[in-house]
């Protein structure tokens, strides 16, 4: 976008929601942010410790199903 180029301006609910949507996109972000560096210090996990995906997609899609919608960071 050039700095000539007009913007229609958004309400005060949609700029909000924007807002907030950004502020969970950053804390995302940092999130993985952490378990990257985590990784890179401490190394992998050992595979024994491990869940596999398929069991967490269940897992989270019978919670969505129940309304159970913690989030929660692994």
């Amino acid at each position: 976008m050039t700095s000539n180029e007009k913007r229609v301006p958004l309400d005060g609910g949609a700029a909000d929601s924007l807002r907030a949507l950004a502020d969970e996109e950053r804390g995302r972000a940092e999130q993985l942010a952490a378990f990257l560096e985590d990784v890179a210090t401490h190394g992998l996990p050992d595979l024994e410790a491990c869940v596999p995906w398929e069991e967490l997609r269940e897992q989270r899609l019978a919670e969505l199903a129940t309304g159970h919608t913690e989030q929660r960071v692994a």
